[in-house]
């Protein structure tokens, strides 16, 4: 049985750490509204722009004259899995379940027989990933010093993808982010972004016809790598949104396991010294008995 110094220490200690897990979850709450503005504002753009993108690829196959990064290379053997996690802990399965989605993907492909190359964004999924995928990682964005994304970093990530598939070093590319539905809803999501895919039902205005200028070939030839860099930045901001949401809703169990905690180790520490108390008199009463 503890004594009543260690039960005091470890009253302490929770108690302590329950004041950090309630700061985190402030700061979380803090950082989830902001978050999830930016990703809520950017969902308009992404889907409009989707939209026109799908009318134009859909024009361009009917021309039979579509460009590479919307026909592809006639090939799906080697395949770039970007796989997006944050930088940091304490958010519970958030991660985990990215990884866990990439890591099926790949397996699978694996199993079928095709070359599996891995691009990690943020530092927890590397970590996650390098223990059976080591030979497969070919590079890693570090966003840790990123005091807010922007545009700018997912056209920096986007240019790296777009050389690499300009150089041949894979077929096909699919990023893993988790999109955000609310504080305790995030839905891990694969999307491949090359060679760009579009549904039927996705064309606006299908009834329409539109007269281009230049033709829908020139213009998906500029609009393509833009459309990398926006849904890499959609992901990027569905993902901080996500972190947050994860977050703060693990600190707060984490608050409310620690009072808890408190609550029993302050039960079992009144026990203990009530018990020594009761022996102490029992002691008293039996000396004062004796003489």
């Amino acid at each position: 049985m503890p004594s009543l110094k260690d039960l005091k220490n470890r009253i302490e200690s929770v108690t302590s750490t329950r004041k950090i897990t309630k700061a985190m979850q402030m700061v979380a709450a803090a950082k989830l509204r902001r978050a999830q503005e930016s990703a809520e504002a950017s969902r308009p753009y992404t889907k409009r722009f989707h939209a026109v993108m799908s009318g134009l690829a859909h024009a361009a196959a009917d021309a039979g004259d579509a460009p590479r990064l919307l026909s592809g290379t006639g090939n799906d053997q080697t395949h770039l899995l970007v796989v997006m996690t944050s930088e940091r802990g304490l958010c519970g399965g958030f991660n985990s379940s990215i990884v866990k989605l990439a890591r099926q993907r790949a397996e699978a492909l694996i199993a079928s027989g095709k070359t599996v190359k891995i691009l990690t964004v943020g530092k927890k999924g590397r970590e996650q990933l390098k223990r059976e995928y080591q030979d497969n990682m070919v590079d890693h964005v570090d966003l840790s010093e990123v005091k807010r994304l922007g545009y700018s970093n997912a056209q920096s990530i986007a240019a790296d993808i777009l050389s690499r598939f300009d150089a041949g070093e894979f077929d096909v590319a699919t990023i893993f982010f988790s999109a955000f539905e609310s504080v305790i809803s995030q839905v891990p999501t694969e999307t491949q972004i090359i060679p760009a895919t579009f549904e039927e039902g996705e064309v606006e205005g299908a009834s329409t016809v539109y007269d281009y200028e230049p033709s829908e070939e020139g213009i998906l030839g500029e609009l393509l790598p833009r459309g990398v860099a926006t849904q890499i930045f959609s992901a990027l901001l569905e993902n901080g949104a996500s972190e947050q949401g994860a977050r703060m809703s693990a600190m707060d169990n984490a608050t409310r396991n620690a009072g808890e905690m408190i609550d029993k180790l302050t039960i079992e520490y009144n026990r203990s010294r009530q018990a020594v108390i009761t022996n102490e008199l029992i002691e008293i009463i039996s000396g004062a008995e004796a003489l």
